[in-house]
């Protein structure tokens, strides 16, 4: 069976993108058509690297100005990552997705996303006003930056860009991603798990002085941020987020734990198949480690 999306770079492009954009959704949709054989392992593994889960919406409202580089950093470390992930397991002849074999594509049960008729529900108008009501407070810079500049040019494509998602999403899409899924299950988690970390951290500056024991021991964070990555749920990692935003780490751990971790994208691959996960987290780790330290011994 080919594969939907072929064997070229198209794949590789594709799933990183959906990976760096912010959230899981993007995870999701990959893990869907990895175990429906529309992508490769190595397109999976590349978008895992690619994803930074909820952490990301953190980092564009905490420093707008990194968040965006990082992405794009992330995007092409998953081409890469994938590329050669696939051409590494062919040659030394791993098997994966032995489930995907079972599996059986119909191209007329993939979920649509987009909807030209859309039904304006009141769960849609709302959330429609509310998009439309941060575009407007923006660009009079009555809400974020005062002045026009990238952060608030940010804010604003991205407060449109939900505002056309809320206009023109399916209903299922608009239920069950955005306001079950993002809304009610991780928006309150992202909002404890950010408040948790800025209070640790502050409280621990001022009691525990760990401003000097992280500067001195920046090798260990940084292997640290990598272990810590592993686990497959956003929150942890919000940890080292809020660090980066207080100058207590420097962008070189940031972004080894932005590789190994995937917020909880990895969770609907685990449930599907163990040894997979474990194996894209293993490159995750060697990837993110080989990547951290050499920024870190560049200084960076």
């Amino acid at each position: 069976k080919n594969r939907l999306l072929g064997k070229g770079i198209k794949q590789y492009v594709i799933s990183s993108f959906l990976g760096s954009t912010p959230g899981c959704l993007g995870a999701f949709m990959s893990v869907s058509m990895y175990v429906h054989g529309m992508i490769s392992f190595g397109a999976l593994t590349g978008c895992m690297i690619a994803t930074s889960g909820d952490e990301a919406f953190v980092m564009i409202a905490l420093f707008p100005e990194t968040a965006l580089p990082l992405f794009l950093i992330l995007f092409l470390l998953g081409i890469v990552s994938g590329f050669l992930t696939d051409r590494v397991i062919s040659f030394l002849r791993i098997r994966v997705c032995e489930e995907c074999r079972l599996q059986e594509y119909h191209e007329e049960k993939l979920e649509k996303v987009m909807s030209g008729k859309p039904v304006f529900s009141p769960s849609r108008l709302i959330m429609l006003l509310i998009f439309l009501s941060l575009i407007t407070l923006n660009s009079l810079g009555l809400l974020g930056p005062k002045e026009m500049g990238a952060e608030r040019i940010l804010f604003i494509s991205l407060s449109t860009f939900l505002a056309i998602m809320s206009i023109f999403s399916t209903d299922h899409y608009l239920e069950e991603h955005i306001t079950e899924h993002i809304l009610k299950k991780h928006l309150w988690k992202v909002f404890l798990w950010t408040l948790g970390a800025l209070v640790f951290v502050s409280i621990a500056i001022t009691t525990l002085d760990l401003e000097n024991v992280i500067k001195s021991n920046l090798n260990i964070v940084l292997v640290l941020s990598a272990l810590v990555g592993i686990i497959p749920e956003s929150g942890p990692h919000m940890v080292f987020t809020v660090m980066y935003h207080q100058g207590l780490i420097p962008f070189s751990i940031l972004l080894t734990s932005s590789v190994v971790q995937d917020g909880h994208g990895m969770l609907p691959l685990l449930s599907y198949t163990i040894r997979d996960s474990i194996l894209i987290k293993i490159i995750n780790v060697i990837v993110g480690l080989a990547v951290g330290f050499i920024l870190y011994s560049l200084g960076l």
